[in-house]
This record gives structure tokens, C-alpha cells and sequence, in this order.
């Protein structure tokens, strides 16, 4: 499956903005997807997943009650709702698939090994 993330830009502290990631040459719903993130300097850290079927999710405590991740199958599409942003979410966000039909996630998600595909990044800026 290839990947297109979209939706980056720049922002306020306090504001919103939300990711997508565009799936195509495989079968969507047969894959865990993620977000990571990687600020400047900094490793590629995970924010959240979602399984198979949008039954299951799992965040990074950091972005807990801030950010949701959801998918449409039909559309081939996961999307990252980011709310009260933080300087600190400066990042690229990455977007990521992994096969599996697991209907519950685990801490396992949070590795990026788990993953095969990646999409290319989108910039995320947040300005206090």
C-alpha cells in the first residue's frame, strides 16, 4: 500500500488542524495505521494508531485527550484531528501502515518496526 499524507500548515497555540493520509494499491482495511512525528533533531516518535476497522485506537499520553485518530475504509482515508496544539507538536507527521487484523492495539503499535509502509511527511508548525 502506498501512502499520501496531507494537511500540514502553521498554526497558533491553542488552534486546530487535521492530517490525512491517503492509502491506494492495497487492500486498506487489512492494515493497523499510525501517526509519528519527528521534530528537529529529534527521533521519529509515535502519536496514534487505529486498527483494522476504527474499533480500536491507542495515543501517545502526550497527545492523549488532544488528538483522535479515525479512518474511513471506504474511502481509504485515516485522518489525525489535532486540537489545542502546543508548541511542543512541532513535528513532520508521518502517517504508517502495518498489516494486521487485530481487534484490540497494544503498546506494540507504538514501535516503528511494526511498520512496512510509510508516506512521505507533512509539516505540522505551531507558534506560542
Amino acid at each position: 500500500v502506498q501512502l499520501q499524507a496531507s494537511g500540514g500548515g502553521s498554526v497558533q497555540a491553542g488552534g486546530s488542524l487535521s492530517l490525512s493520509c491517503a492509502a491506494s494499491g492495497g487492500t486498506f482495511s487489512m492494515y493497523t495505521m499510525g501517526w509519528f512525528r519527528q521534530a528537529p533533531g529529534k527521533e521519529r516518535d509515535f502519536v496514534a494508531a487505529i486498527n483494522y476497522n476504527g474499533g480500536s485506537t491507542h495515543y501517545a499520553d502526550s497527545v492523549k485527550g488532544r488528538f483522535t485518530i479515525s479512518r474511513d475504509n471506504a474511502k481509504n482515508t485515516v485522518t489525525l484531528q489535532m486540537n489545542s496544539l502546543k508548541p511542543e507538536d512541532t513535528a513532520v507527521y508521518y502517517c504508517a501502515a502495518a498489516h494486521s487484523l487485530a481487534r484490540r492495539l497494544d503498546v506494540e503499535v507504538r514501535y516503528k518496526s511494526k511498520y512496512r509502509q510509510w508516506g512521505q511527511g507533512t509539516l505540522v508548525t505551531v507558534s506560542s
